[in-house]
């Protein structure tokens, strides 16, 4: 009965309060290993520019909000009222769902399932019933693996429901602008409204604001540029080859690497190419590489190989494979956008890759705290007591049961606001990794919160993933070692059969 459960669970909670500590090993500048990676076998080493070769401040994100609802008003004649919503930093998380004709921002899991508390219209959170009713009577949402694959919507005559939307700005712009025709009554059709948001935000890029930002205060968006430098000068001097693929323009990398490497940083790079246009850079098979000249403009001469210290643009990563030759586990990429830099990458040409997670410094540092780690370990206990309670009816036991269902609930929430307290950790939901988490597992052999983090390690480092127990492993867990591990009672029925 519920008494004889009693003992364990006021004794489990003494015990972790007064000896659970946090791992002091967790911190921000490891590499965690989603596959083993011998760096001894990587003779090859190349990189996207934006968000990895230069890691940029808070501040770029608050300019491209700025500018893309200046547009809303301007271009696409929305009302002047939005321009007093002002960026909201912490608003929105990385890896987050929107369904665009509902015009709701939400976090799904591995599974497709929705996160209860994490669906909000405008700045609003959706209670967990008005959700249900949204769709059906489940949180489950058919995500079409094979539409949008990229991120990229196909506006026609079907219109995809749900967007998985990689920009903080543009999740924002998205939340305010519903946010602002919701409390004002005014009647607006949300699909209207995505688009609008992602041409507004596209044009920023477009247009060349945000290169324009940058080079003008290379200081206040540019970060750690000491230290890619301090990656690159250590790779080269180890033999390593590297090689620059980046959408932006020649003008604007020259810039960034001079601030951060030098005059000289071409010196540092095998193949350099700019204005590559990917995700269609890894899977288009026509469009020829160009040469710049010195001036940035483009020469009309046929690519027949690649020299060291020239400039090229556009091409297709067939013709980069049959110039360079290298192909396959000597390869390592590293970019910070798993769908457009690296899941062609290891899924079509089996190239080693790696993303840049910058968000791993704070989530890592929410981890390592005592309270999460406590949270976190009484959750799981707590989660085995019940496992073991529901096989008791009697009315003191369900009413036990229903007591600590309730504390679970409230553990949950309050570990989920120690990230964020809108949506959480943007690898977790209550018990499950998120559609991201999923994907960064899919399609990165190792990951990092920035590319400083492989100074850590020597060139010939083999980063090993750990094993994780499966659930028909659960006596592994921690949530059995606190309780006991016990095996399923059987049914009436069952033992007759037996």
């Amino acid at each position: 009965s519920a008494q004889s459960l009693g003992f364990p669970y006021k004794e489990k909670t003494k015990m972790l309060h007064e000896d659970m500590s946090a791992c002091n090993l967790l911190n921000s500048s490891t590499i965690y290993a989603n596959n083993e990676v011998n760096l001894a076998e990587v003779d090859i080493y190349g990189f996207d520019y934006d968000y990895t070769l230069a890691l940029y401040s808070n501040a770029l994100n608050t300019m491209i909000y700025n500018t893309a609802r200046s547009f809303l008003i301007e271009h696409f004649k929305y009302p002047e009222e939005i321009s007093k919503y002002d960026y909201i930093p912490n608003f929105a998380a990385r890896g987050l769902h929107y369904d665009i004709q509902k015009g709701l921002l939400m976090k799904i899991d591995a599974f497709h399932y929705i996160q209860p508390g994490t669906v909000y219209r405008g700045l609003s959170p959706v209670p967990d019933e008005e959700v249900l009713e949204f769709f059906g009577g489940t949180y489950h949402v058919p995500l079409q693996q094979d539409s949008g694959f990229y991120g990229k919507v196909r506006m026609g005559p079907k219109v995809k429901q749900f967007m998985d939307i990689f920009s903080i700005p543009e999740m924002t712009l998205l939340a305010v602008a519903n946010d602002f025709f919701i409390t004002n009554d005014i009647e607006y059709d949300p699909v209207h409204l995505f688009k609008d948001v992602s041409e507004a935000i596209g044009m920023v890029h477009l247009k060349g604001y945000m290169y324009k930002w940058v080079m003008q205060d290379l200081d206040k968006f540019i970060l750690r540029g000491d230290e890619t430098e301090a990656v690159l000068n250590r790779l080269v001097n180890q033999g390593k080859k590297l090689f620059l693929i980046t959408n932006s323009p020649f003008s604007f990398v020259d810039k960034g690497m001079i601030h951060m490497v030098g005059k000289n940083w071409r010196d540092f790079f095998d193949v350099i190419i700019v204005g590559a246009d990917k995700p269609h850079f890894f899977t288009d098979c026509i469009k020829p590489f160009r040469l710049l000249d010195g001036n940035g403009d483009l020469r009309w001469e046929k690519i027949k190989n690649f020299e060291k210290g020239k400039i090229y643009k556009q091409g297709n990563l067939f013709d980069f494979l049959r110039l360079t030759g290298w192909r396959g586990s000597k390869v390592l990429y590293f970019g910070d956008h798993l769908y457009s830099d690296l899941a062609d990458l290891m899924l079509r040409h089996g190239w080693r890759t790696a993303a840049i997670v910058p968000e791993l410094e704070q989530e890592t540092k929410v981890v390592s705290t005592d309270r999460y780690a406590l949270n976190l370990t009484w959750l799981q206990a707590l989660t085995g007591l019940m496992e073991r309670l529901q096989t008791h009816r009697d009315q003191d036991s369900k009413q036990v049961f229903q007591e600590w269902q309730k504390e679970r609930e409230e553990l949950r929430v309050m570990t989920k606001n120690l990230f964020n307290p809108q949506f959480g950790s943007i690898f977790r939901t209550c018990h499950n990794p998120t559609y991201f988490s999923r994907r960064l597992c899919r399609f990165s052999d190792i990951y990092m919160a920035s590319l400083s983090c492989l100074l850590n390690y020597d060139v010939l480092h083999t980063f090993f993933p750990r094993r994780t127990p499966l659930q028909h492993e659960a006596p592994l867990w921690m949530d059995q070692l606190c309780t006991g591990c016990i095996k399923t009672p059987f049914l009436e029925e069952m033992s007759h059969i037996r």
